[in-house]
């Protein structure tokens, strides 16, 4: 039986000649040590513990054939919280959790902590919709996805993390028009990559693609939502978008178009790459 530590740098190695990133080895290893109340760094140099290596080896022969950590795992975290996560929704993503924290500031200045309604569009694993909810509790959250079973997750999530959530099946907007559902704050992170553009292995060929590609220019949804946002906004309202970092100026045209009397922001990222949109109507 090998140690640890003998586990991490004999695969390492491996990782590394098949062009995958070798630090997932100790990630995925310290995971699992996690799910089994062991201490990966205290315990480094023992052998390791036979149902640790059970799900070791099963596991790490997905991840040599380029299947996404996460998705391994089947969980993943998003703004500190647990989150179940399975090829029917896409794995969170570092950028959107500063989205989350982008809205919760500019809730605070525009609204200062007032109860209000808000909607994440396209909530797949209910990341946003749930970590909004979470981080504040005067939030009235409602959240919708075209997928059927992108919804069960997240309504599976909201359940776990102890979250009041109203979920919605349909597409786009359409579920608050049929219900009548007015919202001051409206939230998307939409699909769009375009449909031309190169994307990794392991993104394309294990994450939903209804999730992932927002036609020919990236902005067949945000359109879509721009088209119909009056039906479901209040008349002092915020909107909130994730975008690609080639999108800014592309984007913040086709909103100026929509919403010509609106103030429009955009805010960057960590990496300092254009990535959120804000409309202040």
């Amino acid at each position: 039986m090998s140690t640890y530590n003998q586990l991490i740098h004999s695969y390492r190695t491996l990782f590394s000649e098949k062009g995958l990133p070798p630090e997932t080895v100790k990630a995925f290893l310290f995971e699992l040590c996690n799910d089994h109340k062991i201490n990966l760094y205290l315990d480094i140099d023992k052998e390791t513990d036979p149902a640790v290596q059970t799900d070791f080896d099963s596991g790490i022969v997905r991840l040599l054939e380029g299947e996404p950590l996460n998705y391994v795992l089947g969980y993943s975290y998003f703004y500190g919280y647990k989150f179940i996560v399975n090829p029917d929704v896409l794995i969170p993503r570092p950028e959107t959790e500063e989205l989350v924290g982008v809205i919760l500031s500019q809730y605070d200045e525009y609204f200062n902590g007032k109860k209000i309604r808000v909607c994440d569009v396209g909530t797949g694993s209910g990341a946003i919709a749930i970590a909004l909810k979470k981080e504040e509790d005067n939030l009235d959250v409602y959240a919708s996805d075209i997928s059927e079973k992108a919804l069960a997750v997240a309504e599976k999530n909201a359940l776990n993390n102890d979250c009041r959530i109203t979920f919605f099946q349909g597409s786009m907007l359409e579920p608050y028009i049929e219900n009548g559902i007015k919202v001051s704050i409206l939230v998307s992170n939409p699909p769009y990559i375009k449909t031309t553009e190169t994307i990794e292995s392991s993104v394309y060929d294990y994450e939903p693609h209804v999730a992932l590609f927002g036609g020919d220019d990236g902005l067949k949804f945000y359109r879509e939502i721009f088209e119909k946002a009056d039906q479901i906004l209040e008349k002092e309202s915020l909107l909130f978008f994730e975008m690609g970092y080639d999108l800014k100026d592309a984007l913040t045209s086709l909103a100026k178009t929509y919403f010509p009397v609106s103030e429009i922001k955009v805010f960057k990222d960590i990496n300092n790459k254009d990535r959120m949109l804000m409309i202040k109507r």
